[in-house]
């Protein structure tokens, strides 16, 4: 198994929204803000090339949406989707499976692209599209709270161009060396795809844990549809990362792509930090 970071870009949230109720006095000291109170994020895939496999974990924001939605998100940076597996030897018609940790637009935007006539395509035309059933059920009967996360235009295309896989959520797997885990505070049924390689063990913690920031317990996103959920879930993996010497790579973290955890008296926090290529 191969393994290599794909930068889709940059885009802007509120420090606030992104930490919780943690006082900006605390979070800013990590990510400062601008004088909108927004912060930089990244939007960082991984691609795993196993044998006659090309997967693509998560896709980014995509560019589908107008000019107003784009606003409220300030994308910044030279990446992107295309640019970045361009870089790797990759084009789209090759990758076999887009594995999505779950259908929030900056994670599946990237996966459905307008043709040349307007319409919908999917932007890996081999690909299957992987999420699970009840995920898929949250996504398309979507609650108040995450329905503005929840675009049909990312979402639909993928079940009516017969390119939609659903997991085997009693298996975990979606090959041998490739696991996942779910949980269910952020949004119902997030998978974290859990991968062997070079002798270790690597998470791609996705919402879980955004960055190195959200490490501490009580740094969890406003965002999230069940915040004390997420902190007994993040507590229970944290436990399960630190005792296995687990490498956790991260989607959102502006700076940090990968990091490992040591046991501290404050809990569980970060030892090293690292780039994917110096595993």
């Amino acid at each position: 198994m191969e393994l290599y970071t794909v930068n889709t870009g940059f885009f802007k949230l509120d420090g606030g929204a992104m930490f919780g109720v943690v006082p900006k006095v605390l979070w800013s000291r990590t990510n400062p803000a601008d004088e909108n109170n927004l912060c930089t994020w990244a939007m960082r895939s991984l691609l795993v090339v196993d044998g006659n496999r090309v997967v693509l974990i998560d896709n980014g924001i995509g560019d589908k949406q107008d000019a107003k939605f784009f606003s409220h998100y300030y994308l910044h940076g030279e990446d992107s989707l295309e640019r970045s597996l361009k870089n790797l030897g990759v084009a789209f018609h090759q990758v076999t499976d887009n594995f999505l940790t779950h259908l929030h637009f900056d994670h599946c935007g990237g996966g459905v692209k307008y043709g040349s006539h307007g319409q919908y395509e999917m932007t890996f035309p081999r690909a299957r599209y992987w999420t699970n059933k009840d995920h898929w059920k949250w996504a398309t009967q979507p609650n108040p709270r995450e329905k503005a996360s929840f675009l049909k235009e990312n979402i639909l295309p993928m079940q009516e161009l017969n390119q939609l896989e659903y997991v085997d959520l009693d298996s975990r797997q979606l090959f041998q060396g490739f696991e996942f885990i779910t949980v269910d505070g952020h949004t119902d049924k997030q998978m974290l795809p859990k991968l062997t390689y070079k002798g270790r063990t690597i998470v791609f913690v996705a919402d879980l844990l955004p960055s190195v920031a959200h490490i501490p317990i009580p740094y969890v996103m406003g965002y999230d549809t069940r915040p004390l959920l997420t902190m007994d879930e993040k507590a229970k993996f944290l436990e399960e990362a630190v005792e296995n010497d687990y490498i956790l790579f991260f989607e959102h973290d502006p700076v940090n792509e990968c990091c490992t955890l040591k046991r501290t008296e404050k809990g569980v926090r970060v030892d090293q930090t690292f780039r994917l290529d110096e595993i």
